[in-house]
């Protein structure tokens, strides 16, 4: 098998040409001497010729470019970023984050001793606090889920009836 693919490496070397010049004389001799090769070659040269004269490149329709614009145009394209994030939505929750750290950083300064004059001793021993009784509770972790769930559902209905609206107003 790889002399016969060997054979036809060579033979198609030279006949386009890409062998060099001891290269074809060697082929030829084996062309003029060997039937197996002057077979194949034969065979090769038919083939070169009927692509050399006879293949044509298919050429798409002279409306292919139209056709493919106007099913482009059928769909509806996806609009820009811009028309459908709502930018005051976005700036909300930008807001609303903000005003959290403020007030968290202004609440600790309102609980510091400020005439201690150095002792840094909080009124409330934090590791006495028991934490688990406040947020181990499975009363307190539903509520917490059941919001987060109402709020997400209050979310997607506004986003809804605004893409709604953008809909019917197009």
């Amino acid at each position: 098998m790889s002399t016969e693919m060997n054979m036809e490496e060579r033979l198609w070397d030279y006949i386009d040409g890409l062998a060099g010049t001891e290269e074809k004389s060697f082929i030829a001799q084996l062309i003029e001497s060997n039937s197996e090769w002057k077979a194949k070659y034969a065979e090769l040269l038919d083939t070169h010729q009927l692509m050399q004269n006879h293949l044509e490149l298919d050429a798409p329709s002279m409306r292919f470019t139209q056709n493919v614009m106007e099913e482009i145009a059928r769909l509806q394209i996806a609009p820009a970023t811009k028309n459908y994030i709502n930018s005051k939505i976005i700036w909300g929750i930008g807001i609303f984050f903000i005003t959290l750290v403020i007030g968290m950083i202004g609440y600790g300064f309102s609980q510091i001793n400020w005439s201690s004059g150095g002792d840094t001793n909080l009124p409330v021993e934090l590791t006495k606090v028991n934490w688990d009784k406040m947020f181990n509770n499975t009363y307190t972790n539903a509520f917490i889920m059941i919001n987060t769930v109402l709020a997400l559902m209050l979310l997607d209905m506004y986003l809804g009836k605004k893409k709604q609206e953008r809909m019917n107003v197009k």
